[in-house]
């Protein structure tokens, strides 16, 4: 349609200087300037003419290019989640925004991943329980040793955490912290699988939500005790008369005395993955066949990124095979306790004990993640083209890492670890077969953002204006 109305625009001038050229006078004064302006209109609307069709063409190919590497690699529309009663909704909404699950009552779940910000923080570490604020304004609380993973269809994942640490176990129950404390019956509760199971364990950690002892009971419990945390929560919720309603209208022939845990949990999850999905992006409908739902920049992105073989590990619809590399990046933060000075995070290793496994974390999402950064398991990158850029050459842009060009909060600027040599030594081979120059990582940084769907820029309706237990939801 544009190509149509520049040329006709084009001609429309044309037209007019050849009729004017008739009103000069006789055709004696003025005629071949007049002339010449005219056959210099139609050489370059003709010139368009042809340059538009070899972009067309070339646009062609370049979406039989793209269209042959997702038949490649099974690349199908995301399905919708699965189907959540208003009841349980209402019930997960309140309980992911209510402090009251937080040992101190100061923080609620969502206050780490809140949909004002993407439902990350838009911090490189969280600021947990103790804390005050939003977001990049929040201040104040116990730095969280890893990112904030955002909340985009929950329900595309196989596994929960950087580290992986929720995962099914095939046999219709999860492998968990908890164990066996996680019971048979608490787990055919959960409707939503990992996501579920994932939702039981925020509140256990000291520094998120639990608090440290000798500020409130909950937190005078051993870091072991799931059973009596779980069920000392479920007692503060058991003593608001609004919850215990939409407890038992969430489900329906279970009293709410016979209720642990696993369906407040199970209840947020529902929440989750309904409120959080992101199934209308412009990458969905070119997936779904229509050829222009991306530009042609995001188009020649989307070529690059399977080109230089992002795909190997960015794969299947969440852009995550779910599994683990070490793709050095620097680290910095708190740290999970490991190493001589306990600062370090040993990623996956955490998990497997085997010691193949350091510092590699779970390939993250790339859902939304226009909207979601910073980028990286401790945050590492601000920018999302310099996050691209980091896999042109891992070691060397490691080794020349400046946390100061990348990280926002200058609190961190000071945890930055000397281990690149032993990072280093244990990268993932896999990054040998990334092929990329700067002009591609700008490119795929095009085409990143058209996987950002519609209805993820605005999700304050997902909000709620109060929860049960009167504590305030704005932070």
């Amino acid at each position: 349609m544009t190509t149509s109305r520049h040329i006709a625009t084009l001609l429309s001038i044309s037209t007019a200087i050849t009729f004017s050229s008739g009103c000069v006078g006789d055709g004696a004064v003025g005629d071949e300037p007049v002339a010449q302006a005219a056959v210099a209109l139609s050489a370059q609307s003709a010139t368009f003419t042809n340059n538009h069709h070899f972009e067309n063409s070339y646009r062609d190919d370049l979406v039989d290019d793209v269209r042959d590497y997702i038949a490649a690699n099974n690349i199908t529309p995301t399905a919708a989640p699965p189907p959540v009663s208003s009841e349980l909704f209402a019930l997960g909404q309140a309980l992911s925004f209510d402090k009251i699950l937080s040992g101190n009552q100061d923080i609620s779940c969502l206050t780490c991943h809140h949909p004002s910000v993407g439902t990350d923080d838009d911090r490189a570490l969280p600021l947990g329980t103790g804390g005050t604020g939003l977001g990049p304004e929040r201040t104040g609380g116990h730095i969280i040793p890893r990112n904030a993973p955002a909340l985009f269809n929950l329900h595309e994942f196989d596994t929960m955490f950087w580290d992986s640490r929720v995962t099914a176990n095939g046999a219709g129950g999860f492998n968990t912290p908890a164990g066996a404390q996680l019971t048979p019956a608490m787990e055919a509760v959960f409707d939503f699988g990992i996501v579920s199971a994932q939702a039981m364990f925020p509140v256990t950690s000291r520094e998120e939500m639990r608090g440290q002892v000798g500020e409130n009971p909950i937190a005078d419990l051993a870091d072991s005790d799931f059973t009596g945390i779980w069920s000392a929560l479920m007692q503060r919720l058991g003593n608001i008369p609004a919850y215990v309603a939409m407890f038992e209208a969430a489900y329906p022939g279970t009293d709410f005395e016979d209720m642990t845990f696993a369906h407040a949990a199970n209840a947020i999850a529902a929440f989750e993955v309904s409120a959080f999905a992101a199934i209308d992006s412009p990458w969905e409908r070119f997936v779904a066949g229509d050829d222009y739902a991306i530009s042609y920049l995001q188009l020649k992105g989307a070529s690059k990124f399977f080109e230089a073989g992002c795909a190997s590990c960015h794969s299947g619809r969440a852009f995550s095979n779910f599994a683990h590399h070490n793709t050095a990046l620097a680290q910095f933060g708190p740290g999970k306790g490991d190493g001589p000075t306990g600062t370090d995070d040993f990623g996956h290793e955490r998990v497997t004990g085997n010691s193949a496994d350091r510092y590699a974390f779970r390939t993250g999402v790339l859902v939304n993640i226009e909207l979601t950064g910073p980028y990286g398991h401790d945050g590492q990158y601000a920018d999302l083209r310099d996050f691209v850029l980091h896999y042109r050459d891992p070691v060397d842009s490691l080794l020349n890492y400046d946390i100061t060009d990348h990280v926002d909060d200058p609190n961190l600027h000071g945890l930055l670890l000397d281990n690149s040599a032993d990072v280093i030594a244990n990268i993932d081979p896999l990054m040998d077969d990334v092929t990329l120059s700067r002009r591609g990582a700008r490119l795929i940084t095009y085409f990143l953002t058209s996987l950002t769907a519609d209805s993820s820029r605005d999700l304050s309706g997902t909000v709620p204006a109060s929860v049960p237990s009167g504590l305030p939801v704005a932070d």
